[in-house]
């Protein structure tokens, strides 16, 4: 037996190693599986395109009306669903009714539309600098405090001021933006150059869009569009050694022959579904996978199934789980600085959960994974569950310790829920321990609700006060007066001290160094 888990783990590393590098690790037929269609196979995709845009536009609308509701937003002078800054732009809706395709959908939302569209752009050295404008514009948003006054006057210089060499035509940037940025200075960039991006933005998306949707660039979309819906199975992947086993299953990593690129597969034994009644839960976490787009949750690459098994084909994330780092390679608890900086990721999870209308309900150190370079992603999304129209779950769901007051009580609740498991985790990676129980405590079910309904978390010399702040606001037991509720949603939980030291644009693009790697 351990010769076989020593010849299973050299070969998973292998495959590691060589999944990491362009072009190793691919089957010697990968040409003949990434082969591309004759673009007249491909047409008919377009229709099924557009009919998807006009689709997930409409549940947008849905989605933003129902949330705002939810926060009472209408209310606000500083937010409104009609401002004209949020609004698109009138020839956006023509371009949308008369074709089905839109930018936001094909460019924005899809790596291999923004690659082909700037490849069309590329051809035309007017587009060319658009394009070139929006990256760097893009970049300015993410860049570090320290660096942006710098960065910002290099972009002026190329794009924004009289004379360079890269100046957009009056058409597109207005010639008083262009005088703004001659005349001021300071944090003025920061007024002008969302102007300047909305602007530059709404040009690409008519007419130089409309031209890429008749193009041989788009037909080379469709095609990858049919590459991608080609149906897979078992023999798409090589399969490699046992990650982990859970209720229905177990978990082994996986490698795709085309493309070397490997991936955790999650195989769900039917029997075992049917014999637990857990068919609805199974395909409730596949539907969700389908919609989330989160750099801090578990992506959904593929699904199929054998006469045996369901197959989710996730993100692999190496690093090992939370629990393991806990309370195995750190008892005492994880530094302020580390565990602020999984809060933060964590916390950018459950806001692209909430706004998809998804209540997570199952935070907890074993759900949480590390992927090889420190960051972490929101995983096993089983008790999750996409909320009514009225932003309302109910249920005796979660893990004994971590499940908020409301839901003990089986009443109606809603977002609060996740802020409050956030709270216990964030409280159990500082103290060591969970908030409602000792470490290594047997103590009956009924005892711990009792402790979550009535009793008062109490804090070590481990918690700074900003940290004792922030657990205690988000650890209240009434869901109305808790963190991230009281008007603001998830800023109410940004805004806190305890996080001061976090740079929120930056560590939602992926540009923040973690503050520890896994070996």
């Amino acid at each position: 037996m351990e010769i076989e888990n020593l010849v299973a783990n050299t070969v998973y590393i292998k495959a590691r190693e060589s999944g990491g590098s362009r072009g190793k690790g691919r089957s010697k037929k990968w040409r003949k599986y990434l082969e591309l269609p004759h673009i007249s196979q491909c047409l008919h995709l377009k229709d099924e395109i557009s009919k998807f845009c006009i689709h997930m536009f409409l549940v947008n609308i849905q989605i933003a009306e129902r949330y705002i509701q939810f926060h009472d937003f209408r209310r606000s002078s500083e937010i409104e669903f009609t401002n004209t800054e949020t609004c698109l732009p009138e020839r956006w809706f023509v371009m949308f009714y008369f074709t089905g395709v839109t930018y936001e959908y094909i460019v924005e939302h899809q790596p291999i539309g923004k690659e082909l569209f700037k490849q069309f752009c590329n051809r035309e050295p007017l587009l060319q600098k658009c394009c070139l404008l929006l990256e760097a514009l893009e970049e300015f948003d993410i860049t570090s405090n320290e660096d942006k006054e710098s960065f910002a006057s290099s972009i002026i210089n190329r794009y924004l001021r009289h004379g360079s060499s890269d100046l957009l035509p009056s058409d597109i940037v207005p010639s008083d933006l262009i005088l703004n940025c001659d005349d001021k200075s300071g944090n003025s960039e920061a007024i002008f150059f969302p102007k300047c991006f909305r602007l530059v933005k709404e040009y690409l998306a008519n007419e130089p869009f409309e031209r890429f949707v008749d193009s041989i660039y788009f037909q080379r979309y469709l095609q990858w569009k049919w590459r991608e819906k080609q149906p897979i199975d078992k023999k798409t992947f090589r399969l490699y050694r046992v990650l982990g086993k859970g209720g229905f299953g177990e978990v082994c990593a996986c490698q795709v022959r085309a493309t070397g690129k490997m991936y955790a597969l999650k195989k769900l034994e039917k029997k075992r579904i049917k014999k637990r009644h857990g068919e609805s839960m199974t395909l409730n976490e596949k539907q969700i996978l389908e919609k989330v787009d989160s750099r801090f949750i578990v992506s959904l690459a593929y699904a199929y199934e054998t006469k045996v098994a369901l197959c989710l084909v996730l993100t692999l994330m190496n690093g090992g789980d939370l629990k393991f780092h806990l309370y195995t390679l750190n008892p005492n608890g994880l530094g302020e600085s580390r565990v602020a900086f999984y809060a933060a990721q964590l916390t950018l999870g459950l806001h692209h959960l909430h706004q998809l209308r998804v209540l997570y309900r199952d935070l907890k150190p074993e759900n949480i994974l590390l992927d090889d370079y420190g960051h972490v992603r929101i995983s096993d999304l089983g008790l999750a569950v996409e909320l009514d129209s009225n932003h309302c779950a109910k249920g005796r769901v979660g893990t004994i310790g971590y499940m908020a007051p409301e839901v003990i009580n089986n009443n109606r609740y809603s977002y609060p829920v996740d802020f409050f498991g956030l709270g216990c985790l964030i409280y159990e990676l500082i103290e060591g321990r969970g908030p409602f129980r000792a470490r290594k405590e047997k103590v009956k079910r009924e005892e711990v609700e009792k402790r979550i309904k009535e009793n008062q978390e109490i804090y070590s010399g481990k918690f700074s006060e900003n940290a004792k702040s922030l657990c205690k606001a988000l650890l209240t037991k009434d869901p109305n007066l808790r963190l991230g509720s009281r008007g603001r949603g998830i800023n109410e939980i940004k805004d806190h001290k305890w996080f001061v030291s976090i740079n929120w644009k930056r560590l939602e693009a992926g540009k923040v160094q973690p503050p520890f790697v896994p070996d």
